[in-house]
């Protein structure tokens, strides 16, 4: 089959055909991929957006950094623009796709070696290939007393890809990149640079201390444009002596204020260790069974019909679930604290609840949201506030006025983190039905809008709302951060448009 006719921008055939002869030599014909067929699996779009839109011109598939910064070389002389990927899930952000058409995907997932696990200080060093998956059996075989962190997309995605974004998930370690330790990343011009002690000639803790000596420059490479970053070393969680998760639900919709400002002290005290998810009865009964079950009408389904088929199900208005960790003995007090702090609150309290994800159990669950209505339309919103019941009552009311002025249900679980609050809401559509496609995208750039106009900013965002969120944060951000790319990137072929970077 024919080369496909999209080429990336500026670069015309001739120098591309160039380009890609030279690829071919530093990685091999075989993993040079311009073909409509092998090109297809990289084109799966779940965001309210024609795919088309961002069709990449290709892909290529490096397995060392030695072919890394061959491609580096490459492309820096035809100005050839990649986008890198390392699992390339990005699961309703965007897929593989890169922020505009015609770049060429950069995949690493053939750099798939856990390089490192130390049981000692519970560290691991990872390529980017590697899966949650993947470490989890790499840690099970050798029975090492260690657990990890799994964002929602569980066993298919990677540690590295997913903290580079900021990913979340579900334990003490839910915070990725905070808990993330050292990086190798090939610069635009091939040189190698390793952060934190990494750079020190002969170091033995560039997976124990983050900072090394000057600026701290990790930051600069998770969400961002910059460099391609090879290596990232993790901090992991030692297994707990025990554990108890927790569930508390509350039957009136009244009470997410109530429970915002109940868990808030509980967090910040360290007595709840973990985030605080509080799903709402729609979000949680799409483990259960699919809309059309429930509803045929038009527009979103009346709160009162999702809350007494929920019911049926054991979920209520909602359903917040959390996990005490330790000693038998260091639990048995805080389970008193936080069950008499909730029930006062007006919550019931279930002490012996199962949620794999807090838990070190891999699981796909998170994917039955996709059942919902079918057709493989998802897109995520990521509105932050601090942690205060107002807010959050403030975000449900402005999501609940715009998805359902669009016809769509509001999908929510807002996650008490620590001084902050994530309001994780779920647009779900038919990608295949053009009309349900455009609602989608009408209903998201609005919602999104919103939040921003209220002061809640949006910590993350799939790659056809990158370019204005990034403006929303601001000139002066802009301008330090395309100065940043400039400095380490003065060719731009590095992902252009990633998080609005150009």
């Amino acid at each position: 089959m024919p080369r496909r006719a999209v080429l990336p921008a500026g670069v015309s055939s001739a120098s591309f055909a160039r380009a890609l002869a030279q690829l071919s030599k530093v990685v091999g014909s075989g993993h040079v991929l311009t073909d409509r067929e092998a090109l297809l699996p990289y084109e799966k779009l779940m965001l309210a957006a024609p795919a088309d839109e961002y069709a990449p011109s290709g892909a290529i598939l490096a397995a060392t950094v030695e072919q890394v910064q061959g491609v580096l070389a490459v492309c820096n002389k035809y100005r050839v623009p990649l986008w890198p990927i390392s699992t390339g899930r990005n699961f309703g952000y965007g897929g593989a796709l890169p922020a505009t058409r015609g770049q060429l995907i950069l995949d690493l997932k053939r750099m798939d070696r856990i390089l490192d696990v130390d049981p000692v200080l519970s560290t691991a060093l990872v390529e980017p290939g590697v899966t949650y998956q993947q470490l989890h059996d790499h840690i099970a075989e050798r029975n090492l007393p260690l657990w990890l962190d799994f964002p929602g997309g569980g066993p298919l995605v990677g540690p590295l890809g997913n903290t580079l974004e900021r990913g979340t998930g579900s334990t003490p370690y839910a915070d990725h990149f905070a808990h993330a330790c050292g990086m190798e990343v090939v610069l635009a011009d091939g040189r190698i640079l390793r952060t934190g002690m990494g750079s020190l000639p002969g170091t033995h803790s560039w997976q124990a201390y983050r900072y090394g000596y000057g600026p701290h420059l990790d930051g600069l490479f998770t969400q961002s444009n910059f460099a391609v970053v090879t290596k990232l070393g993790l901090w992991l969680m030692p297994a707990p002596a025990s554990y108890r998760t927790i569930l508390v639900q509350y039957s009136d919709d009244s009470a997410l204020e109530r429970a915002v400002d109940t868990i808030r002290p509980l967090r910040l005290a360290g007595t709840i260790a973990n985030p605080c998810a509080l799903s709402n009865a729609g979000l949680a009964l799409t483990a259960y069974m699919r809309r059309a079950e429930l509803y045929q009408n038009g527009g979103a389904i009346p709160d009162n019909v999702v809350l007494a088929a929920a019911r049926q199900h054991g979920i209520d208005a909602w359903n917040l679930t959390f996990t005490l960790y330790g000693t038998v003995e260091q639990i048995a007090p805080n389970l008193e604290i936080v069950t008499r702090a909730f029930e006062m609150s007006g919550g019931r309290v279930d002490p012996d609840y199962h949620d794999p994800s807090q838990v070190n159990e891999l699981n796909l669950e998170a994917f039955r949201l996709l059942d919902w209505v079918g057709g493989g339309g998802l897109v995520w919103l990521d509105p932050v506030s601090a942690a205060r019941g107002a807010d959050a009552a403030r975000q449900r009311d402005i999501a609940r006025s715009v998805l359902g002025r669009h016809g769509f249900d509001y999908l929510a679980a807002p996650t008490v983190y620590g001084r902050d609050l994530h309001h994780l809401i779920a647009l779900v559509f038919d990608h295949g039905d053009p009309q349900a496609l455009q609602r989608a995208r009408t209903a998201f750039r609005e919602l999104a809008a919103a939040f921003l106009h209220n002061g809640y900013g949006l910590c993350r965002t799939g790659i056809d709302y990158m370019t204005a969120l990034a403006n929303a944060y601001g000139d002066v951000n802009v301008a330090v951060n395309r100065a940043i790319k400039h400095a380490l990137d003065p060719n731009g072929i590095l992902a252009p448009g990633k998080a609005g970077i150009r």
